[in-house]
């Protein structure tokens, strides 16, 4: 069964482009002109991703991400904008979002996003029910337990909700467990491609980790700013 793409844009120029090159890749595509139709036909419908403009009638991409995580529903969401301004993307993925493009963008490369986010979704999705049983690939710190292949993490016995991206670098943290991450090594490491100028991406998900993880931010534990550096991810010290 093909999977369901939403895309939800007011420029029709865009809805019908999108449309006709994700209909090529295979998936099946349900379209929104605004940001409160987006918004039901995402709770209604459930699709797989969302693409979603930044800059809507009726209720803006931040609003309707927004709604859609407060509601608990963890579609990933690919967010277009035709800003450059970096709070726009930042809020955004402050909001939830998993990855953005900056308009104009290639419709191959939009495709090639979309893949990859789902990918990743599959990855988890597989991991999850996979049940746990097995324990391959442990990685242990602390009271915090990060299972690879089962794409799960758990602090103090309690299962994390982490967002596909939030997985992959607290994974890439925990592997390079002591070792000082520089914000440009964890983008190539996490994104896999070239978010040049965009470190605070790096920041903003560091951010949503320390606040699952850590008893106190201000007094990180376990993931600690290197300034001028990066981060590295280390083993509280028993006292």
């Amino acid at each position: 069964m093909s999977k369901k793409i939403l895309v939800v844009d007011d420029e029709q120029s865009i809805v019908t482009l999108l449309q006709y090159n994700l209909e090529q890749a295979g998936y099946s595509v349900i379209t929104a002109l605004d940001g409160e139709e987006g918004l039901q036909a995402a709770v209604d419908i459930r699709p797989d991703l969302v693409v979603l403009d930044l800059m809507l009638p009726k209720m803006d991409g931040l609003e309707v991400c927004k709604q859609l995580r407060q509601q608990k529903i963890n579609i990933p969401i690919l967010m277009l904008t035709a800003k450059d301004d970096e709070f726009d993307k930042v809020l955004g993925l402050e909001l939830g979002a998993d990855d953005y493009l900056t308009k104009p963008f290639s419709p191959r490369e939009v495709v090639a996003r979309i893949k990859a986010i789902l990918r990743r979704s599959q990855l988890q999705s597989n991991g999850n029910e996979a049940g746990h049983d097995q324990e391959d690939g442990l990685l242990n710190l602390g009271d915090l337990k990060v299972f690879p292949d089962r794409y799960e993490a758990f602090f103090d016995e309690e299962q994390l909700e982490l967002t596909p991206k939030e997985f992959e670098l607290l994974l890439y943290l925990a592997k390079n467990k002591g070792r000082v991450l520089t914000r440009d090594q964890l983008l190539s490491a996490v994104w896999n491609y070239d978010f040049a100028g965009d470190s605070r991406i790096v920041d903003v998900h560091i951010s949503h980790l320390r606040e699952k993880i850590e008893i106190d931010t201000k007094k990180p534990l376990y993931i600690k700013t290197i300034r001028g550096l990066g981060y590295k991810l280390e083993e509280p010290k028993k006292e």
